[in-house]
């Protein structure tokens, strides 16, 4: 069974809290023709909806009932990671991404910037919704994190970083999104499981970056051409032979999926049988 299969079955245990989130991703899009229909096409694109997946399956792990305060939250979460797409899709130039027309080539930088703003801002009407300040507070550093992590990014190209600041960066732009998506949550439900769900959302988003980040160095090496050295080029301590980097690599995504799984409910249920195999399905590709 490939990964896409398994994933999708994973995705089908939660299917209708995730069909409720995607209805509310696109519902306050109202902005002008036609970027209203392009910013629709692009919220709707297929996509794994990792974030709120994850969350949820987390949440009824824990016997927890999913709330729409939790709808709003994920949708919230949802939009930010989309709003950071389309900043990074002018950043890298990019012309497409999920198989149709990034914004910047649809239309130029400019609309783009502004798009990626306006669902920013959709994205602070759905947790003002919530009425949770430690939610808000949350975030704000989120948001701080993730510019901080690119910046880091954009200072250091083409040199090899030290493995502490390659994790540093992996937890601000990819794993601190995961983390404060759990945080939040639980919040608003079990405040006395939020370092454990900070755990998992943490550990979970760091080893699925390095998942990613391995795919990268096994095939295009985009990152490489692009001067973006990640684990496979520190364990190498080279761009030419990584081969020995991709072998470490894979250490230290196990390190990261061991670590989530001990933040793991203690309940037995499908739902936590669900996040195990989650965590496996990072092992592949």
């Amino acid at each position: 069974m490939n990964f896409q299969t398994k994933y999708s079955e994973i995705l089908n245990i939660v299917k209708e809290d995730i069909e409720t989130i995607n209805k509310e991703i696109t519902s306050l899009i109202q902005i002008e023709e036609p970027l209203k229909s392009k910013l629709i096409e692009f919220l709707q694109a297929p996509s794994k909806r990792i974030r709120p997946l994850v969350t949820i399956l987390y949440l009824r792990s824990c016997n927890i009932n999913v709330t729409q305060r939790h709808y709003k939250l994920l949708t919230a979460v949802e939009l930010m990671h989309n709003a950071s797409l389309i900043h990074d899709d002018i950043i890298d130039e990019s012309k497409t991404r999920r198989n149709i027309k990034t914004l910047n080539f649809e239309f130029d930088n400019k609309l783009a910037v502004i798009s990626g703003d306006y669902i920013l801002s959709k994205a602070l009407y759905y947790l003002s919704e919530i009425k949770s300040p430690e939610t808000i507070d949350i975030f704000a550093q989120t948001l701080s994190q993730m510019c901080e992590g690119e910046t880091f990014q954009y200072f250091n190209k083409f040199e090899i970083p030290t493995l502490e600041n390659y994790l540093k960066k992996t937890e601000q732009k990819t794993a601190k999104l995961f983390q404060s998506a759990l945080e939040s949550a639980i919040l608003i439900s079990k405040k006395e499981l939020f370092h454990n769900a900070s755990e998992f959302g943490k550990n979970f988003g760091t080893a699925f970056q390095i998942r990613d980040d391995l795919i990268n160095a096994k095939t295009l090496q985009t990152d490489i051409i692009d001067g973006i050295y990640t684990a496979p080029v520190i364990f190498a301590g080279n761009t030419q032979n990584i081969q020995s980097g991709i072998e470490k690599t894979y250490c230290l995504l196990d390190k990261y999926i061991e670590k989530a799984k001990q933040s793991l409910s203690t309940e037995n249920n499908k739902y936590k049988h669900a996040l195990e195999e989650l965590l496996e399905l990072l092992r592949y590709e």
